[in-house]
């Protein structure tokens, strides 16, 4: 698998509950040149973006416990210096494009996910 030279790495965060898939994505993405970070839902997100030095990009699951999808993003655009930092929605739904929509997402990646899928779509935002 090639590695895609940059000049830097810009972090990506894996907001996701299950444990597998966040593993999986955060791999994927460090071996195509991004550094990734993860929390397990939406209230430990928040916990870490005040820790995460240049955070460049949000990948976000809807469904998870303690803190959904759509409260961590209600809190994220409340916030002026989060909520520059564009979000792209990770989900199972049936209407992923609607939510994704109303949460004002830079974009949706609809799962099963596709890892060409999730490239493009990180490597356009991050352009």
């Amino acid at each position: 698998m090639t590695t895609t030279s940059l000049p830097w790495s810009p972090t990506v965060m894996v907001v996701e509950d299950d444990r597998d898939s966040r593993e999986m994505l955060c791999d994927y993405l460090e071996r195509h040149g991004y550094r990734a970070v993860s929390a397990a839902d939406g209230q430990e997100a928040l916990g870490l973006l005040d820790e995460v030095a240049s955070l460049c990009l949000i990948l976000l699951d809807l469904m998870m416990p303690i803190m959904n999808g759509w409260q961590f993003r209600h809190e994220q655009r409340m916030d002026s210096e989060i909520s520059k930092i564009p979000v792209v929605v990770i989900s199972g739904k049936n209407d992923l494009p609607a939510h994704a929509q109303w949460l004002e997402a830079d974009a949706y990646v609809q799962k099963p996910i596709r890892p060409e899928t999730l490239l493009e779509t990180v490597g356009r935002l991050l352009g």
